[in-house]
């Protein structure tokens, strides 16, 4: 009785916890938060300092009492207390202009595909502690086939890679259900690793995550094209001093060269074993990519050309598992069959 009461004040939230990144929409607003899945807590009285793009500028520059936390690994939760703290905030931030008092929301949340039985729970429960009344898991392939506003419940073939933060997932969907599938634990994260060993190597410069990334943005590609060159400033390994290196967009296309072939096996073993029916949608369709990820240059055609079938960029990429779980909230009872069983039950 009490759940339903709070419920009359609380909203309806799609939530897509990247291992990079965490997105909420509200329902009836659209996307009304985009940070970085990133927490800082001050140690001594166990309260948060600050989340997301706060917590991100603090990473490597906090005194020891203050501790900069990702709290999710490749999709899946690794710090139950903190996370369950982050979601609670996001929770009381969103119903900021409501008059309940105990906010208790309805949750859509996305899921990697590989998910144990363990992990879902772990998820479910960390959410309805930190204050839901109700919640409902999608696997994140589905959420983000659904945010690209694909045909998922009719008969026909629909691929879709999602490039995560910390996961790259590979669906085949029809009738509301995913036919084969393939999940790595390979996504921008790991990128951004590759990118520091090869300037480690190459240049004896020790270079920080966020470095990394701002070069994979600005000069990434997974094919060539014009060229571009960029000044970094890391650690010299050898005088342990600052130091500033050039670094260009062909060193940077080799040192991402190896997750991006890993990621289009992926594709080419996923296709291989999808029925030859879907097959022949998935050719005369095209498959759709999302996800950060997919706005590497280039990358789509590098995709096409190995696969040799039609690749498209959904719009807003980076969106669209958030956008995926939103739509689900506003048409909830026509959608609400592409949920997985709850872990809880």
């Amino acid at each position: 009785m009490l759940k339903n009461f709070f419920g009359l004040f609380s909203k309806n939230i799609g939530l897509d916890l990247g291992t990079t990144n965490m997105k909420v929409y509200l329902r009836g607003r659209g996307i009304v938060i985009d940070e970085s899945t990133v927490v800082a807590v001050n140690t001594r009285n166990d309260q948060i300092i600050a989340i997301g793009s706060e917590a991100l500028k603090m990473m490597g520059k906090v005194p020891g009492h203050i501790l900069v936390v990702q709290p999710l690994d490749h999709g899946v939760i690794s710090d139950f207390e903190v996370a369950e703290k982050m979601l609670k905030s996001i929770f009381e931030k969103v119903h900021r202009d409501t008059f309940t008092l105990l906010p208790r929301p309805r949750i859509v949340a996305a899921v990697p595909l590989d998910v144990t039985e363990v992990e879902q729970k772990s998820l479910e429960d960390v959410i309805l502690q930190a204050g839901a009344r109700e919640v409902f898991l999608v696997e994140r392939p589905m959420a983000a086939a659904i945010g690209a506003k694909l045909p998922i419940q009719e008969s026909t073939g629909n691929m879709i890679v999602e490039l995560g933060g910390g996961l790259s997932e590979v669906a085949v969907i029809s009738l509301n259900g995913i036919v084969c599938w393939k999940s790595l634990k390979i996504g921008g994260g790991s990128l951004n690793k590759n990118i520091i060993n090869y300037v480690r190597e190459k240049f004896s410069v020790f270079l920080g995550d966020q470095t990394a990334e701002e070069i994979k943005i600005k000069i990434g590609s997974a094919i060539p094209d014009k060229p571009q060159e960029m000044k970094v400033k890391g650690r010299d390994l050898v005088s342990g001093l600052p130091r500033e290196i050039v670094v260009n967009d062909s060193q940077i296309r080799e040192a991402i060269a190896s997750p991006l072939r890993i990621i289009i096996e992926a594709i080419h073993d996923t296709i291989e074993s999808t029925p030859p029916e879907l097959v022949s949608d998935i050719y005369e369709r095209g498959l759709v990519i999302s996800g950060g990820g997919a706005l590497i240059r280039g990358f789509d055609k590098l995709i096409q050309k190995k696969v040799n079938i039609p690749v498209y960029i959904t719009d807003d990429p980076s969106t669209s598992v958030v956008r995926g779980a939103g739509l689900i909230l506003e048409d909830f009872e026509n959608l609400k069959q592409v949920f997985i069983p709850s872990a809880r039950d």
